[in-house]
């Protein structure tokens, strides 16, 4: 399947919906099948013991796979998340930024499923996984539109 949205393009769209956070995430790498991103970590991204919080490492798979679906889809903003399944495997390093690969296991016309790993930047050892759902709005409505 082509793109419908080349990384420029997805990294401009997600900074039209999503201006608040929208510094903290980079698209790294985008494939048909695949995205990289990268959470840049702050302060405010951290837990007690100075590492990355959960929270934060969530947010980070649930924009990985709706970056990925919008890539492939085009700009269905009104996409939602319906299931999420996170392990949290070992302690991230430190402050390090987080690197998410996402990978697209079913896109089909009303639902979308995603399973993303996560790494500290520089470590080849994931520190969570994490598998997300997405319901896509119909193709056609005003929802699929809306962007």
């Amino acid at each position: 399947m082509v793109l419908a949205m080349n990384k420029a393009e997805l990294t401009e769209y997600l900074g039209q919906v999503f201006p608040q956070v929208h510094s903290d995430f980079v698209v790294e790498d985008l494939s048909e099948d695949e995205i990289t991103m990268r959470l840049v970590v702050q302060d405010r991204h951290l837990r007690p013991g100075g590492t990355v919080s959960g929270p934060s490492m969530f947010g980070l798979a649930d924009v990985c796979v709706y970056a990925m679906v919008l890539a492939r889809k085009g700009r269905q903003s009104l996409a939602v998340t319906t299931s999420s399944s996170m392990d949290f495997l070992r302690k991230p390093e430190g402050r390090s930024d987080m690197i998410a690969h996402c990978r697209l296991l079913k896109l089909g016309r009303t639902l979308a499923v995603g399973d993303v790993l996560m790494y500290s930047d520089g470590s080849d050892k994931a520190v969570a996984r994490a598998s997300m759902t997405y319901s896509l709005p119909p193709e056609g409505s005003a929802a699929a539109a809306f962007g």
